[in-house]
């Protein structure tokens, strides 16, 4: 582009007038055919001028070839569920590049047009004449802005083809599935003897296929062989040890535990099905992946064996699942109420479905493995459908359940009438679902009844354990609650929020864990699992805004790295370069909160970025915040501001005790407008936070709650200082709640008309009990001075009365007459004096 604007200015001299731009070009550039239109020109030199627009461009070409691609290979996969799930996944992503294409040119059409608005429209007649370099400017901008144009309207028609693309693969799989349900086969007498004159050639087949690998394996692969079965024995060993060294204080259940808590049935329910059934599981992948990767596998066996490990790892999970629920043997940790020979007869049925539902699997993949005919897969799933009706009617007539106050090997009595209703209404309907010729849709449902009911018990146990584990109080009893708290010390707070954590972990197990396996048993694919994952983890839509979680876990991250650095910082420049140059420490601080909030607003900044989150989207709001300040919102953006302020520096916090002004009580909560306080008359009082940064605030329990208080004692001079002062700190060492450092001490404080003022001063631990201990000084300070005969220590209120004004209320009358004259000659020599200093006389 720049290229393009010095050339006309060198060339521009040389016109003799604006109107003939033409002529210099035309010379410039004679090798171009004269019958090249001006339109083609516009059309081909953008794309050969932009590398933008041509990598656009030749990205467009090659998403167009690839989608062409992906049609055939949808057209001929119509059968395979699988492949068209995988087909699914790469249109999709086929459709994000598309529009990622168009996306990147989008900042270069803006500059286009912000350019082309500077330039502003031609000239029109009778105006005068632009300069050339304008007019090819502008021509060449308006080509440039046709091309991008016409590539987005492109790069919109195939992102068009490509969704028609992917919501085609969508209906075909779910006509495919509907079909595979739906099918009807005819079910008769004649079939099923078909069937079973099948069976025996089935079975000689299978027979000679078998024998003949393991004669090939054994004879020629025999290292092999055996390496890949060691090798998987060794990978579930390690597993299973491993699992158990870190569960096993929930998977063994000990002898001692004779009345174990609900959550450790939980517990051991949970665990010791999952941690096993994954031990399982990784046995019979391992085994089936060292016998691929040895090449010990021929291509009609390896169907067979997978589906085997498959049933043995789903029948091992059902028969582990059910008796940890039931428990046979060990009635204490059952978790539902049945009597123990209910229990026992409960696990016979459930095995007994779990294994004709996998040897039903298995067959059926035998059958296609040996190419035998479908009637014979048909035939055996009927009859499975048939057995596994039989087997759940039958549930039906089991008497298991127990009153609350029966024990567990009392007889038992019958189900709840809707739970035997459900079972024979289930085996009902599933042999005539058979019966009808559905055998498809009648293997589904078996299937279901049996892996996915198992799965959903499993999912409701985990819930229940994570529910257990999360409440106040239960994880501190748990082993390994006991343990942290022994280890690193922990109290009951801290091993609470451990316990809502590792809650919160088990829920999200049992979610990441078993709602995938819901999913592939109602036919879905990994694929579509994992599109969906992706999708959820990159792109969350709420109308028109994008979330990604991979965004904001990286802005997070990024932000708790930045604060991290920052605190490292402050440490390192405040601990070695300002502690070396002895620099004061109100500077040192001033320093200090700088760095940090610097370092805490750039650690933001960056994890606003790093989340996804468009800076310059935040303009508008500033803007009408910046609006809405101006109009009369100081005072609310002032609280705010002093709340942020009083939220970072924590002058005090919830709980202390604060003076502010009038107001004085216990900081109950803080919030951005303002802060609550609760005075000692339980008055709720909401003060501005504004007032709380402009005022003095004194804060009796800002470092610690080590507090001083002070007792006034006043005394007639006829005490002895010494000997007060004495008395004073007796009765305060003599406290318990006196701190002995800082010691206690007594002041002579002043003089008085008539009497002398002392102060006792106390050091308390927590200045909130100073009042209880000011009381019992108090009482102490009045009995030990009645003991010691001297005078009264508070104020006496001062009076000069005459005999005349007297009245019976002011002065205490003697029963003696004679005391009475001596107590009136008294009075009329000394006035003024206190009426404690005359019973003291007497």
């Amino acid at each position: 582009m720049a290229q393009q604007a010095v050339q006309p200015e060198q060339a521009a001299p040389a016109a003799p007038t604006a109107s003939q731009p033409a002529q210099p070009t035309a010379q410039t550039e004679p090798a171009q055919p004269a019958q090249r239109a001006p339109q083609d020109e516009a059309d081909d030199s953008p794309a050969a001028a932009s590398p933008l627009l041509q990598q656009a461009e030749d990205q467009l070409t090659q998403s167009e070839r690839e989608l062409k691609r992906l049609a055939d290979r949808v057209n001929t996969a119509a059968e395979d569920d699988t492949l068209l799930a995988e087909l699914k996944v790469q249109v999709d992503e086929l459709s994000k590049q598309i529009i990622s294409a168009s996306v990147a040119t989008r900042p270069r059409l803006d500059e286009i047009k912000a350019r082309l608005a500077e330039l502003g429209d031609p000239p029109g007649e009778g105006q005068p004449a632009e300069a050339p370099i304008v007019t090819e400017e502008r021509k060449r901008l308006l080509a440039e802005r046709g091309a991008i144009n016409a590539l987005t309207g492109r790069a919109e028609n195939l992102s068009v083809e490509a969704k028609k693309l992917a919501n085609g693969i969508t209906a075909t799989r779910r006509a495919l599935f509907s079909n595979t349900l739906l099918k009807r086969t005819e079910v008769s007498v004649a079939m099923l003897s078909e069937a079973i004159a099948t069976t025996a050639d089935e079975s000689r087949a299978l027979w000679r296929s078998v024998s003949s690998w393991l004669t090939f394996a054994w004879n020629y692969k025999r290292i092999p062989f055996l390496s890949a079965i060691f090798l998987s024995l060794c990978g579930a060993l390690i597993f299973l040890v491993g699992s158990y060294r870190i569960f096993a204080p929930f998977i063994l259940s000990h002898e001692e535990h004779d009345e174990p808590t609900y959550f450790r049935q939980l517990s051991l329910a949970f665990w010791s099905t999952l941690i096993p059934t994954m031990a399982v599981t990784a046995f019979a992948a391992s085994s089936y992946f060292f016998l691929s990767s040895f090449n010990v596998l021929r291509s009609d066996i390896a169907p067979i064996i997978a589906v085997t490990l498959g049933m043995g790892v789903v029948v091992f999970f059902v028969t582990r699942l059910a008796s940890a629920v039931l428990s046979p043997a060990r009635s204490s940790w059952r978790l539902v109420r049945v009597s123990d020979r209910g229990a026992r007869m409960l696990m016979v049925p459930i095995f007994a479905m779990v294994l004709v539902n996998g040897l039903d699997y298995l067959l059926g993949s035998i059958s296609d493995s040996l190419g035998s005919p479908v009637l014979l897969t048909v035939a055996k799933s009927f009859l499975a459908s048939i057995i596994i009706g039989l087997i759940l009617m039958s549930m039906a007539w089991i008497r298991p359940t127990l009153r609350p106050d029966e024990p567990f090997d009392a007889p038992g009595r019958p189900w709840p009438r809707i739970v035997s209703v459900s079972f024979l209404l289930m085996g009902a309907g599933l042999i005539a679902v058979a019966f009808s010729g559905y055998v498809g849709l009648a293997r589904f449902i078996a299937t279901q009844i049996i892996i996915t009911g198992a799965i959903l018990v499993t999912m409701y146990i985990g819930i229940l354990t994570g529910r257990s584990v999360s409440k106040q109080g239960a994880f501190a009893e748990t082993v390994a609650g006991r343990y942290l708290e022994r280890r690193f010390k922990l109290e009951q707070v801290g091993l609470d929020q451990i316990g809502l954590v590792a809650g919160l972990g088990i829920y999200a197990l049992v979610v990441l864990f078993f709602i995938p396996l819901i999913l592939l048993q109602w036919g879905f694919q990994i694929a579509d699992i994992e599109s969906w994952v992706y999708r959820f983890v990159t792109e969350i839509r709420i109308g028109t805004i994008t979330i990604s979680l991979v965004g904001l876990l990286a802005g997070v991250l990024f932000f708790a790295i930045g604060f991290v650095v920052t605190r490292w910082v402050q440490r390192w420049i405040d601990g070695n370069v300002m502690a070396r140059s002895r620099v004061d420490a109100g500077v040192r601080n001033s320093i200090r909160t700088g760095i940090g909030y610097t370092g805490v607003g750039i650690a933001g900044l960056i994890g606003l970025s790093a989340a996804g989150i468009d800076l310059s989207s935040l303009a508008l709001v500033a803007g009408a915040l910046s609006l809405g300040v101006g109009f009369g919102l100081q005072n609310i953006v002032s609280n705010f501001v002093s709340g942020l302020i009083l939220l970072v520096e924590r002058p005090f916090k919830v709980g202390d005790w604060i003076v502010s002004g009038t107001t004085e009580g216990f900081v109950r909560r803080i919030s951005v407008r303002a802060t609550e306080i609760e005075t000692f008359q339980h008055q709720s009082i909401m003060m501005p936070n504004s007032l709380l940064i402009n005022a003095s605030v004194g804060n009796w329990t800002h470092r610690n709650k080590l507090g001083r208080s002070e007792i006034s004692v006043t005394l007639s001079y006829a005490s002895d200082p010494r000997r007060v002062i004495e008395i004073l700190q007796e009765i305060a060492a003599a406290h318990p709640m006196v701190l002995k450092n800082p010691a206690p001490n007594v002041g002579f404080t002043a003089f008085g008309d008539e009497r002398m003022t002392f102060e006792l001063r106390i050091y308390v631990a927590d200045v909130l009990t100073a009042g209880n201990v000011r009381n019992d000084l108090r009482v102490s300070i009045y009995e030990r001075f009645r003991d010691e005969e001297i005078g009264a220590p508070f104020p006496v209120k001062v009076e000069d009365t005459t005999p005349e004004e007297a009245t019976p209320s002011d002065i205490e009358v003697p029963a003696v007459e004679e005391d009475k004259a001596q107590m009136q000659e008294d009075q009329s020599e000394t006035r003024g004096r206190s009426v404690g200093r005359r019973s003291g006389s007497r």
